[in-house]
């Protein structure tokens, strides 16, 4: 079978296709000939050794997020079959509970081998089905951003019908955001560069929109908007660079979901507002298998559909990589393999 390879290098072009060995499944395992990948930033970071605590990593199979046909299972495994449609979970041994660094250390893609081959064998606890209305390239989207998304708006942010919820940029994390807020019924509020990425939003329910190049300023718009009042959550997916802006931009005792470094890792954060306001700050790691199944029965009752921004062929894993860094997409690029 085909698979890519982290290989040395610090730039996106340090992965290659080479042949491996087709897997068979240890006994609670199942082999997954995958159909579709969907790329992270994290990808990006890892593919060029700078994902933090990781450096650089040879020989894994990168990406953490596919989904495909199960097409062989091990005689201890219950509950799949030759023939179901599946997901690989982004953390498969982190099933359900508290996260711990033993988990979070399988992610796939990283240490682990992830999910851009032809063929992935994962632990059958750490596989879910996916939602029969979705394709393949639909459902490779759900794994990191979508549940790290349904995970940030109601895990750590709790939203509410009525709630008041900010969201930065219009990449996976936050266009998953959006699609599941209004399915709760808040009101938000998005953030672009891009007019054209704005209205696109608006088309899938954002009730505001503020581009943040032509008005800097953009937490004052969005006190504004509320009255002065401010947001009662936000998905805070740029780090360092955004935070401040956005602790001024939520309310007193509001919530805010932070696990974005798009602007960077360290910088000073504005700790009298976390304390002033009474914020709750819950840094957001993806989720549990559990929080993935949870979304799923959702995303399958309101036959929600996840936003393919672009997609590439298997052979355009540098080019979808490099179009994920350049910032230009709207919603998840993914990797379709037919």
């Amino acid at each position: 079978m085909k698979a890519y390879e982290l290989i040395d290098g610090e730039s996106l072009s340090a992965i290659k296709i080479v042949e491996r060995p087709d897997p068979t499944p240890g006994p609670n395992e199942v082999v997954i000939d995958v159909k579709a990948c969907s790329l992270n930033y994290r990808d990006v970071l890892i593919a060029k050794g700078t994902y933090p605590a990781l450096g650089r990593t040879t020989g894994v199979v990168p990406l953490s997020d596919g989904a495909g046909i199960v097409s062989a299972v091990g005689d201890k495994v219950t509950g799949f079959a030759v023939g179901d449609r599946v997901a690989g979970a982004f953390m498969p041994d982190f099933v359900a509970g508290t996260l711990t660094p033993e988990l979070q250390a399988g992610s796939l893609g990283g240490a682990v081998d992830g999910m851009l081959t032809e063929k992935a064998v994962l632990p059958a606890h750490g596989v879910v089905h996916i939602p029969d209305h979705l394709s393949f390239a639909e459902a490779a989207t759900l794994p990191c951003a979508g549940v790290t998304a349904w995970y940030a708006n109601f895990v750590g942010g709790n939203v509410q019908p009525g709630d008041t919820v900010l969201l930065l940029g219009t990449g996976g994390v936050s266009v998953f955001s959006l699609q599941f807020a209004k399915l709760a019924g808040a009101n938000v509020i998005i953030t672009s560069s891009s007019d054209e990425k704005l209205q696109r939003a608006k088309d899938l329910g954002a009730d505001h929109t503020i581009n943040y190049r032509s008005n800097e300023d953009w937490q004052n718009e969005v006190l504004e908007l509320t009255g002065g009042v401010g947001a009662d959550h936000a998905v805070e997916v740029g780090g360092p660079g955004t935070i401040n802006r956005t602790l001024e931009a939520v309310r007193y005792g509001g919530s805010i979901s932070l696990m974005g470094v798009l602007t960077g890792m360290a910088d000073a954060v504005a700790t009298g507002l976390i304390l002033s306001k009474n914020i709750k700050i819950q840094g957001t790691y993806v989720g549990s298998v559990e929080t993935f199944r949870d979304m799923n029965k959702a995303i399958d009752h309101h036959k929600m559909t996840p936003v393919v921004g672009k997609s590439f062929g298997f052979d355009e894993a540098v080019k979808a990589l490099e179009f994920l860094e350049s910032g230009q997409h709207f919603g998840k690029v993914v990797i379709d393999y037919a």
